[in-house]
C-alpha cells in the first residue's frame, strides 16, 4: 500500500482543479494519519486558524490504522484526479 500512497502524494500535486477547503483538510488528515498515526501534541491556539483547522481534521481520524488511512487517501486522490 505504501507505494500507492507515495504515488497518490505525487499525483495530488498535479490535480487539474484545486480541491475545496473541506477536501484539502480531509486530504491533510488522511495523509497525517497514514504517515504519522494519531494526532499528537496540543491543539493550536485560537488565533492560529489554519493550524487549528488542520489539527481538528487530523483528530477526526483518531484510531484509524495507518493502512486504512493510506487506502482512504489513495481513494480520495483517485476520485479527485478523475474530475
Amino acid at each position: 500500500m505504501s507505494e500507492k500512497f507515495e504515488d497518490a502524494q505525487r499525483r495530488v500535486k498535479d490535480l487539474k482543479v484545486a480541491p475545496d477547503t473541506d477536501t484539502l483538510l480531509q486530504l491533510y488528515a488522511l495523509y497525517k494519519q497514514g504517515s504519522v498515526g494519531d494526532a499528537t501534541g496540543s491543539r493550536p491556539g485560537m488565533m492560529d486558524f489554519k493550524g487549528r483547522a488542520k489539527f481538528d481534521a487530523w483528530t477526526t481520524k483518531k484510531g484509524l490504522t495507518k493502512d486504512a488511512a493510506q487506502e482512504q487517501y489513495v481513494t480520495l486522490v483517485d476520485k479527485l484526479a478523475a474530475k
